[in-house]
């Protein structure tokens, strides 16, 4: 069959893909410029290098381009690692976060930063907290809240023992799955997971292995460590993870439901402008008197301010006090929360603003 006339042949159009690259490469080196002269702009003022509440909005003018054949999704990939490059050109970003490296949080961290930010492992939700805090690290991430499994308590009880803030959120869609040398469930004798991982697979475990004890280790890359050198051992991950220690895929999508997501918390010191789009979490504690978390509470519906997550964790300081953890919609310096921020203020017994940042939560109304 004769090729149409009008066809360019193959040399021609790879011919024209260099050109362009050459192009997209003097166009980067321009951005990466750009990109350092604003660093220079930023430490004479002191400003943070990374400012997620800029990357938000240049995510959503993405959203709205006509890019065909690429989607709003590839192109978000190709900037993210863009502006994490040009970032590394201003100044290169240490992270912190809960390692070893193929868990779910680096996954978070990665997505976050890009590629060109300098991972730093730690062994603890702890250690991330304590290596921003004390400038070992930029930034730190750390899971906060599972939409299956609910909120990471070891996460929520660290904000009253450091001083580090909240300035961005991720979400990361979780999908595990079943590594094991075994060559069938039946050989399965142990299964290591997280509390969170097991409890978001219960069903299927019960279903696949029930003969298998289930023993918990943190973080999943650790899990991941133990089944390597179980014969009769299998562990629950992502596929990063079973892909890092070479431990082979048994079962894929094991999750009890698919629309399972984790909220990552990106730690720092800097307090993002607003974005158009945010969130403000904030944590108190109140008197031993009736009524007093309802009249918190009334200060939102009074000020028209939509509450998102309320949590209670034990005081660490005494027996039978608990402190309050609180997510809402609107940045600490709109008029309805700052009012409402206030009278938290007045009502409670100690009040701080763990942070106002971009969000890309789905459910965000009300603002």
């Amino acid at each position: 069959m004769n090729e149409p006339s009008d066809m360019r042949s193959l040399e021609e159009v790879r011919t024209e893909i260099d050109l362009v690259d050459r192009q997209l490469i003097e166009l980067l080196s321009r951005r990466a410029g750009l990109a350092q002269e604003i660093g220079r702009i930023k430490g004479l003022d002191g400003r943070p290098f990374f400012t997620p509440e800029r990357e938000r909005q240049i995510f959503e003018k993405l959203s709205q381009v006509e890019a065909a054949p690429l989607g709003t999704n590839h192109l978000v990939a190709i900037f993210r690692e863009i502006i994490s490059a040009a970032r590394a050109a201003e100044k290169p970003l240490t992270v912190a976060y809960w390692g070893p490296p193929g868990t779910f949080t680096h996954q978070a961290a990665v997505q976050t930063f890009g590629r060109s930010a300098l991972f730093q492992p730690t062994d603890t939700i702890e250690e991330t907290f304590l290596a921003v805090e004390r400038g070992q690290a930029d930034y730190g991430v750390a899971p906060i809240e599972n939409s299956t499994a609910g909120v990471v308590p070891e996460t929520l009880d660290l904000f009253p023992q450091t001083n580090v803030k909240i300035c961005a959120e991720t979400f990361l869609d979780i999908h595990h799955h079943l590594g094991s040398h075994a060559s069938d469930f039946s050989q399965i004798r142990h299964v290591y997971a997280g509390p969170q991982p097991s409890s978001q697979c219960r069903r299927w475990l019960r279903e696949h292995v029930p003969q298998a004890e289930i023993i918990d280790v943190v973080p999943t890359s650790r899990a991941v460590q133990r089944a390597v050198d179980d014969p009769v051992g299998a562990a629950i991950a992502n596929r990063l993870c079973l892909e890092i220690y070479g431990l082979e895929l048994l079962a894929e999508h094991i999750e009890d439901h698919s629309k399972n997501r984790t909220r990552f918390v990106v730690l720092g010191h800097n307090e993002p402008a607003p974005s158009g789009s945010d969130k403000t979490s904030l944590m108190f504690n109140l008197r031993n008197k009736p009524g007093e978390l309802y009249r918190v509470l009334g200060s939102f519906v009074e000020n028209e301010v939509n509450l998102l997550m309320i949590e209670s964790r034990p005081a660490q300081r005494a027996s039978f006090e608990y402190i309050f953890y609180l997510d809402c919609v609107g940045h600490q310096s709109s008029p309805n929360v700052a009012k409402t921020l206030q009278a938290v203020r007045e009502l409670a017994m100690e009040s701080v603003i763990l942070g106002s940042y971009p969000s890309y939560d789905p459910n965000l109304t009300g603002h």
